[in-house]
């Protein structure tokens, strides 16, 4: 069942309106502006789509949207991970019946103690088991307080419902014991602009990155680069994603990322409570940035 998952997806924000309701129409407005760059496709309803602040209807709302504003050819992955393996399966079910081709699935956390290597596996092999679509196994630490080991991810590998991982670990070193040691067709994609290149040139076979929701030019660069071997030229280009993706992601937050697209003239909105507003310190670097990297905002109103 295991698709084929190669390129560049942009993750995609969860854009709300002034009240706190979601936008719809912003979803679509920002598909829309992505779309001509010819991305590998669009993640809704992961980490930089605020997913552990929606509801079921919210989410599912906005997999149908993302699905029906996509471009033709263009894969919707969504993150459909629940605190049980039952909750889950369900959950990655009702959005494949939407026309999501692809479950974003990360590892449980609540009961993080208890979540041993053999638990871990249990859980995403019985999610591989009951999933409708391919299951790509989600790894951010970060987040969860739970990294996965290589050795637990090769052995997931082995089930044909898991079609690869996107790792956002920055743990470079993960992807030269993973990709020698899987199936052909597992595919790892890294989850941080500022390690592309170097996960490229390690074998990784792609990305997905909040940055391509507001760049998606420029991480189509790098990567074509990359694939043209012209890696003098990939280099230059993987130094001004990394300054955007640092700057954007993990410096200011969400709520940079979305300052980011209310300057491109997108719909970036307002954060979900309890994450906090961008400061005007942080507006003013993410317009800095952008105007550095010659990204043309457009005029705020």
């Amino acid at each position: 069942m295991s698709g084929t998952f190669r390129g560049i997806y942009a993750a995609l924000t969860t854009p709300f309106e002034s009240n706190g309701d979601i936008s719809l129409q912003g979803l679509r407005r920002n598909i829309g502006f992505t779309n001509p760059a010819g991305l590998a496709g669009y993640v809704v309803l992961g980490s930089t789509g605020e997913s552990v602040f929606l509801s079921d209807a919210e989410s599912e709302a906005l997999a149908a949207a993302a699905v029906e504003a996509a471009a033709p050819g263009r894969t919707i992955i969504a993150g459909t991970a629940r605190e049980s393996t039952r909750l889950t399966v369900d959950f990655t079910n009702r959005l494949a019946s939407l026309g999501v081709r692809a479950a974003l699935v990360r590892t449980p956390a609540y009961y993080k103690s208890r979540m041993t290597a053999e638990a871990q596996k249990a859980y995403f092999l019985s999610v591989a088991e009951g999933s409708r679509i391919p299951v790509l196994i989600y790894n951010f630490p970060q987040n969860t307080g739970i990294s996965l080991d290589s050795e637990v991810v090769v052995a997931l590998a082995g089930h044909p419902n898991i079609a690869g991982i996107k790792d956002s670990s920055g743990n470079l070193t993960a992807v030269g014991e993973i990709v020698p040691n899987v199936r052909e067709d597992f595919h790892y994609l890294v989850g941080s602009g500022s390690l592309l290149l170097p996960a490229l040139l390690l074998g990784a076979e792609g990305a997905i990155l909040a940055a391509a929701a507001a760049a998606p030019d420029l991480c189509l660069h790098v990567y074509g680069l990359y694939r043209e071997h012209r890696l003098e030229e990939a280099r230059k280009a993987q130094s001004d994603l990394a300054l955007l993706h640092r700057t954007v992601v993990p410096r200011q937050g969400i709520a940079g990322l979305k300052y980011a697209l209310d300057l491109l003239g997108c719909h970036g909105g307002p954060v979900r409570s309890p994450l906090l507003p961008l400061s005007e310190n942080g507006r003013t670097e993410v317009g800095d940035v952008l105007k550095r990297l010659g990204l043309s905002p457009a005029p705020e109103e």
